[in-house]
């Protein structure tokens, strides 16, 4: 028998400590391409920067695909959990309000990976930022509107 897969479990085991960085992804309901319009990208983008004004984040790197994103951030307080409802919850209220979407935006749960110290940063905001080019959607990256890196 196939495991049936749950992001809700994907909760067990977690630990948010703020000074670590973690790289960040959360998923639309179904994989509906919502964020195909990059004006609805940009209701999870002003999340993103939102966080980090208010001191959660700081934001290393991020795209947003038509129904995903990846978030490498610095997490400075709250938990990862308190984080991703506070970004995804907001980002879905905003788009609910401004374009006719019904029912649940997110998947429930996320995923995250920790990131020690020594690994380097650059690298892995170079992978999340060519996500468009590996998808096929651009042939450049500076093509993409919904990305950004500290690293420009």
């Amino acid at each position: 028998m196939q495991a049936r897969f749950q992001g809700h479990h994907l909760r067990r085991g977690r630990f948010s400590k703020a000074g670590n960085f973690y790289v960040l992804t959360a998923v639309v309901e179904g994989r509906r391409p919502v964020f195909q319009d990059w004006h609805a990208g940009r209701s999870v983008v002003e999340q993103f920067r939102s966080a980090e004004a208010s001191g959660l984040v700081r934001s290393m790197a991020w795209v947003v695909m038509p129904d995903h994103f990846h978030w490498l951030i610095e997490l400075r307080d709250k938990t990862l959990a308190e984080l991703m409802c506070r970004v995804k919850s907001r980002s879905s209220h905003s788009l609910k309000r401004s374009q006719d979407l019904d029912g649940r935006l997110w998947q429930r749960g996320y995923y995250d990976r920790a990131l020690r110290r020594d690994e380097h940063l650059q690298q892995a905001a170079r992978y999340i930022i060519a996500n468009p080019l590996r998808a096929g959607l651009v042939q450049r990256v500076g093509d993409y509107p919904l990305w950004d890196a500290v690293w420009l």
